[in-house]
């Protein structure tokens, strides 16, 4: 799931990103509302976390503008401005959830995965993804297969889920780079049959039937054979 930041204080911006993408998410990050503006229009988001006080526009009226321009994406507020009348006109101006500064990390991601949790169900988006006995929650970020909860790096996660999203067709190295790493293909670079090497590792454990299919000279596939 992509997320647009737009934090000016660089600092928390920094902090905030790494922690965001080390939970699984990809994330473009900026500090005003014109590049905030570009980003929107370019890419599609899951959720905005937008900060009131910008440099170049108060964070209300960016979120006014995209809401004019047809984003629905829910936002959250990042704001110091702590007042019960603050919080009240964030949320009454298109805010779907408000968070005063300083506040706690795990608050924050849990405040992100609600809001994208009520988002896909607003949207009938599937939140789980399910082959034979594999099960993906999307918002948890949580694989398991049967009763066994598998320890994923976030990029393995990822990396599982774009499998999932294709089961049943053959994704090629390029296309798993592609979505995964947002690279270019590079012929000298393993690292998606590293990755595909260790996930294979832990989701086709010892006793479960493999699900992970190497397509020699092509890519991969999952699939229950």
């Amino acid at each position: 799931m992509r997320l647009l930041l737009v934090e000016d204080d660089l600092s928390i911006q920094r902090f905030v990103e790494r922690a965001l993408v080390e939970a699984g998410y990809q994330v473009d990050a900026t500090a005003d509302a014109k590049s905030a503006e570009v980003l929107a229009l370019e890419r599609v988001h899951d959720a905005f976390i937008i900060d009131l006080g910008l440099p170049d526009m108060d964070g209300l009226d960016l979120i006014a503008r995209c809401r004019a321009q047809g984003n629905a994406a829910p936002v959250l507020i990042l704001s110091a401005r702590r007042s019960v009348d603050e919080r009240v006109k964030g949320l009454d101006q298109g805010g779907d959830d408000y968070l005063t500064k300083p506040f706690a990390l795990a608050e924050l991601l849990a405040r992100i995965r609600n809001l994208l949790r009520r988002s896909s169900a607003s949207q009938k988006e599937p939140t789980r993804l399910e082959i034979a006995d594999l099960q993906l929650d999307l918002i948890g970020r949580e694989a398991k297969r049967g009763d066994h909860v598998l320890q994923l790096t976030p990029q393995e996660f990822s990396l599982l889920e774009y499998l999932c999203r294709n089961a049943g067709r053959v994704v090629t190295r390029t296309m798993i780079l592609d979505h995964v790493w947002h690279m270019r293909f590079d012929p000298a670079t393993n690292v998606v049959d590293v990755h595909i090497y260790r996930l294979r590792s832990k989701v086709d454990c010892d006793g479960c039937k493999p699900l992970i299919h190497t397509i020699r000279g092509v890519g991969y596939v999952l699939k229950h054979a």
